[in-house]
């Protein structure tokens, strides 16, 4: 393989991304660890655009470091963790959080310098040898050649959203929550009470009441 630099940009992507998620699993701090998880997602996503899947590339960075990480954030906030001290003084986060985008600017900058200098991408790509956007090639594979391994995927996302809700739910005294087994119990007697009240009514007024001398 020859060492051109759209092949060494794609190398040193991937040592960024083994780094960057090495110091995620070994962070002590949650936050460090969601900025290493960050870095290690952008990476990931840049090695997919030299490779010529830049669909996925964007996707990625759409969706896990848009939405993933901020739901990441959200259950470590849910979990039994003392985040006082994590509050206290956001500046000592300023290091980790510039080393990050310190190292995302430079790998956009590569990026631009890898397009711009290859005419085509790292690896055969099977879109330009059909001759369609590298989006439509994907959906047609994704929607008939892998159309099982898509659903199996789905299935298992569903099941891991459902388990992790189950994870973090607490019954916290005081608070209010729902039984779904005692509300499909409810019948309708029970909720509603028919009550027979005689009518009322009201004294005649006496003839000549009201009327002027």
């Amino acid at each position: 393989m020859t060492l051109d630099f759209p092949t060494l940009a794609f190398l040193a992507f991937a040592a960024t991304a083994a780094a960057s998620a090495l110091a995620t699993i070994t962070a002590r701090n949650p936050v460090h660890a969601a900025l290493w998880l960050v870095l290690t997602f952008f990476s990931v996503a840049c090695t997919w655009i030299v490779g010529g899947a830049e669909f996925l590339g964007i996707a990625l960075v759409l969706v896990y470091v848009g939405a993933v990480m901020v739901l990441f954030l959200f259950v470590v906030m849910m979990l039994d963790v003392d985040l006082a001290p994590l509050r206290e003084g956001y500046v000592r986060y300023l290091p980790v959080g510039l080393v990050v985008a310190v190292v995302m600017l430079v790998q956009i900058l590569v990026l631009i310098g890898v397009r711009a200098a290859a005419e085509v991408p790292l690896a055969d790509n099977a879109a330009v040898a059909a001759d369609v956007p590298n989006t439509t090639w994907l959906a047609r594979a994704l929607f008939t050649d892998f159309m099982l391994p898509f659903e199996v995927a789905a299935v298992i996302l569903t099941v891991a959203v459902i388990a992790a809700v189950m994870l973090t739910l607490r019954r916290r005294p005081g608070a209010r929550h729902q039984d779904p087994s005692a509300q499909a119990r409810v019948r309708a007697a029970d909720r509603l009470r028919m009550v027979r009240m005689p009518a009322e009514v009201p004294p005649a007024k006496p003839a000549g009441e009201g009327e002027g001398a």
